[in-house]
């Protein structure tokens, strides 16, 4: 068992602790856009789904007037649905993509920093993740496809030509050892 002295956890005094400080906040608050963007997200399907015609903009100003949520964010949020009714998701509103941006690299840093320290920050990370993916164009839904294939030949797409494929991945493997 490897065991982690006390000193290797705590050791901070390598870290300019007002640069963290000043990236904690900025990863906060990017923290926080993806949560209401993913919020918001959510409700945006439903609504889809059932028909509702949800207003986003004005679902964030009538919370703004309830006794939970008063953040002065809500009307950040509303004015981007105003400026956009069909907003995909709050990520892409050019006000707060231009933040997200400015934000990921402190954001990475206290991620990494939390990660390699042994802290867990399961909040800010999958936040962090949320914002990765919804960027990417192709997501690594491939390697799920991979192991289902594996596990019960349940085939799988390529990306370079049409059509479902199986392969015997016990039986390349085996020709492929060195």
């Amino acid at each position: 068992m490897y065991i982690v002295k006390e000193e290797m956890i705590n050791n901070v005094a390598s870290v300019d602790k007002k640069r963290l400080a000043d990236d904690v906040r900025q990863a906060l608050y990017a923290s926080k856009i993806c949560s209401y963007a993913q919020g918001m997200n959510l409700l945006r399907g439903k609504s889809i789904e059932k028909g509702w015609g949800l207003n986003l903009g004005e679902l964030a100003r009538i919370w703004k007037g309830g006794c939970i949520i008063r953040a002065v964010f809500l009307d950040r949020i509303k004015q981007a649905y105003q400026r956009n009714s069909g907003l995909a998701n709050l990520l892409v509103d050019p006000e707060f993509a231009r933040e997200m941006v400015q934000r990921q690299a402190a954001w990475r840093r206290v991620v990494g920093l939390a990660i390699q320290k042994g802290i867990g920050v399961p909040g800010m990370s999958a936040s962090l993740q949320y914002f990765d993916t919804y960027r990417r164009v192709r997501l690594p839904a491939n390697l799920v496809q991979a192991q289902r294939d594996y596990f019960g030949a349940h085939t799988y797409e390529r990306i370079d030509c049409p059509g479902s494929y199986h392969t015997e991945w016990s039986k390349l493997a085996r020709k492929t050892r060195v």
